[in-house]
């Protein structure tokens, strides 16, 4: 006869129990243990795939050639060619309005046919090809032109390959994967631009053009790498440009609104180097401030995304409105170099807590299956205002007075603080 024993079964019962407070204690402390080694160390890579370490390469070599073309524009066309300010904001406004009527166009039809390689290398080739072209310019026109064709590639590339990052990366770390991708850009624009100021009292401004082609090339065979992840397929089947247009969010829609109005009175880094020159500064100590500036720019880009992760897009991004604000009110009084060297550097500052956060803010915003589609409107939106932002710019410095393209960014840059107040944090 089985006899069961009361006793001997809560005493089982007992040890059984302490067994697994036990277990639970070890792997308490086990993870206490981790987080307290780690405590106060920031793991900058953690979260960061192999595709968007090779999109940095990608960058850092196509803006190693860029950056050693386009801050000599400028330079270019009213030192060589004898071009005035209206010319300068002409040949940047049109390239950027003009890429950005396919920048909507390629994130549509990428979201569509659910690629983005094919559209992020064709892309980046056609910007590559044409960097030597600006040598065999004797005209502004011209240098309008290639400017306009190569803006054409960033056009059809930008929205699919910032896709790319989007789905490439948790959401929680969204806006740090935008800010090492800008970081490793900045890296490039660094190398670019310090080569273009050491080799252009060597090399003169056509030699840097040639050359130039050569770290673009190198950023296309990269590119060959990269592996898409699968596009959702959600009403991909009955998709249409003004359908997905109404699928974006008003919130998101109203950032997109509100970031227009910035950018039209954003007067860009060109008209800091013209600036610089208005105040007496040789070409090549106005790149060097150039070269200055996107030091900066990569040094605050990745904790820039972080930060974004941790308190929120938007928090960061009127921060960088604010410091825009400063920059224009400063650079309305500025005199000498130390004036100047100061606000290029809060213009890195400026520049680096936008230019990724404002990427993941849309992205954040977006429908799962149409983050293309978002970034290209996104894109369009502000390249759309470029065009009339350069122009307005350019007048205003060469008709009135060069404090008056500084009041023109201020007035626009406190406006667009204004209007953000009413954007929401998410969706």
């Amino acid at each position: 006869m089985f006899n069961f024993n009361v006793n001997d079964f809560d005493k089982q019962k007992k040890v059984c129990y302490q067994i697994k407070k036990d277990l639970k204690d070890k792997i308490f402390i086990k993870e206490r243990d981790k987080k307290m080694k780690n405590k106060g160390n920031v793991r900058i890579f953690k979260g960061l795939t192999i595709n968007i370490f090779l999109l940095g390469l990608v960058s850092l070599f196509t803006d190693l050639s860029s950056q050693m073309v386009f801050p000599l524009i400028p330079l270019f066309l009213t030192t060589v060619l004898g071009a005035g300010a209206f010319a300068v904001g002409i040949v940047e406004g049109a390239a950027e309005t003009t890429a950005s009527l396919l920048k909507v166009v390629s994130g549509y039809f990428s979201d569509k046919i659910r690629r983005r390689k094919p559209f992020v290398i064709f892309g980046y080739f056609l910007s590559s090809i044409t960097k030597p072209l600006f040598a065999f310019a004797n005209l502004w026109g011209f240098v309008l032109f290639i400017r306009i064709i190569e803006r054409v590639g960033k056009g059809l590339r930008t929205a699919p390959r910032d896709a790319i990052i989007a789905e490439s990366a948790d959401e929680s770390v969204r806006g740090k994967a935008y800010g090492f991708h800008r970081a490793m850009d900045g890296f490039g624009s660094i190398l670019g631009a310090g080569l273009a100021c050491l080799l252009l009292p060597i090399l003169g401004y056509k030699k840097i053009f040639l050359i130039a082609f050569i770290p673009a090339i190198i950023a296309v065979i990269f590119i060959l790498f990269i592996k898409e992840k699968g596009v959702p397929l959600k009403k991909v089947e009955k998709m249409s440009i003004k359908l997905s247009f109404k699928e974006l969010s008003i919130n998101l829609r109203l950032f997109i609104i509100v970031s227009s109005i910035f950018s039209l009175g954003h007067f860009g880094y060109a008209f800091l180097l013209l600036r610089a020159k208005n105040i007496g500064l040789a070409d090549n100590k106005a790149i060097f401030l150039y070269f200055l500036f996107y030091i900066v720019y990569t040094i605050f880009i990745i904790p820039a995304g972080i930060l974004s992760d941790k308190i929120g897009r938007k928090p960061v991004i009127i921060i960088g409105y604010l410091i825009f604000a400063i920059t224009s009110f400063g650079l309305i009084f500025t005199s000498n170099i130390y004036n100047i060297l100061l606000f290029f550097i809060i213009y890195g500052i400026f520049y680096a807590m936008i230019d990724g956060t404002q990427r993941a803010f849309v992205a954040d915003l977006a429908p799962e299956h149409l983050k293309a589609t978002a970034l290209g409107t996104f894109h369009t939106a502000i390249g759309m205002v470029a065009l009339p932002g350069g122009y307005i710019a350019g007048i205003l410095w060469d008709k009135i007075d060069p404090v008056a393209t500084f009041v023109y960014g201020l007035v626009l840059s406190l406006i667009s603080l204004l209007l953000f107040m009413f954007v929401k944090n998410n969706k």
